[in-house]
């Protein structure tokens, strides 16, 4: 099984400007909490939990204060730099130390999903040995998005980057399953005409194989885009509604953490006192009862 993950937080985020001049773009609310919240918590909720976080030099000291060292909801946190924005396969290249021989997932800083269940469609892809896992959720816009093209087996046929006249509907969101080879292969590409090394010619590697199939999020499960000021104040709406209809919070690590028995109902009450007498502190409190 997959015990480790890397959380790749770089970019500059430039999209989102000039929030981002002064804020690092992970750390960005949606609505009650950061953004890289979010894709922590899907972490945890799949059973992970030792994990690296990739970010900028200048980012990373922030993303440090928020998160420490993971200790206090039970997780294992490491970090590393980008020097420069070099694409996404680059994060297997600074993190070969961490993944060791083992397999990997990743998952970007700034994937924002709303699990309606997490159902066992997941134990395929963290159990994976030999190839790899990219997950696909329907979209509206697929020019927009990295595009798959499965076969009813889930079998990937193809992989376009913004396509003009896309093959399918489903769009790569960010989140995905390697063996070991990644490692391998992340160090065998060379740079695009971006300059940067790119996710679609490593996931190409291992179609090439016949070694890369695909998962789909479940009807109920929302994946959010927050790369623009726009999509960022939905995801936040998104979110605000259904906490406020239900009472419950989305993606809040310390409340996964301590539904998953990383920390017992003392350290959850220490954790929510540091909160003070706000609404965040008093829904960790209102967990215990």
């Amino acid at each position: 099984m997959i015990k480790k993950a890397i959380i790749l937080a770089g970019g500059n985020g430039s999209r989102l400007r000039p929030l981002t001049d002064v804020v690092c773009k992970q750390l960005l609310p949606v609505y009650d909490k950061p953004m890289l919240h979010y894709p922590l918590a899907t972490l945890m909720l799949l059973g992970i939990r030792e994990i690296l976080i990739i970010s900028t030099e200048k980012d990373l000291p922030f993303i440090q204060h928020n998160l420490k060292d993971g200790s206090q909801i039970g997780i294992k946190l490491h970090y590393a730099i980008q020097t420069e924005p070099r694409g996404l396969p680059d994060a297997f290249i600074i993190g070969k130390e961490f993944i060791g021989a083992d397999p990997i997932c990743l998952i970007l800083g700034d994937n924002i999903l709303y699990w309606g269940q997490l159902n066992l469609i997941w134990n395929e892809c963290l159990s994976v040995q030999e190839g790899a896992y990219i997950v696909g959720a329907h979209t509206r816009e697929p020019h927009r998005f990295g595009i798959i093209e499965c076969d009813k087996n889930s079998n990937v046929l193809s992989l376009e980057e913004k396509p003009i006249h896309p093959r399918s509907n489903i769009a790569a969101i960010g989140l995905y399953f390697y063996d070991n080879n990644v490692i391998t292969y992340a160090e065998s590409l060379s740079p695009s005409k971006r300059g940067e090394l790119e996710i679609t010619d490593l996931n190409n590697i291992y179609l090439k194989k016949s070694q890369l199939k695909a998962k789909f999020l479940s009807r109920g499960t929302t994946w959010l885009d927050a790369g623009t000021i726009n999509s960022l104040m939905d995801a936040s709406n998104f979110f605000q509604i259904i906490e406020d209809r239900q009472g419950l919070k989305i993606c809040c690590v310390e409340e996964v953490a301590y539904n998953m028995g990383y920390i017992n109902s003392a350290q959850l009450e220490i954790i929510a006192n540091q909160f003070g007498n706000n609404s965040y502190g008093d829904y960790l409190r209102q967990r215990l009862t």
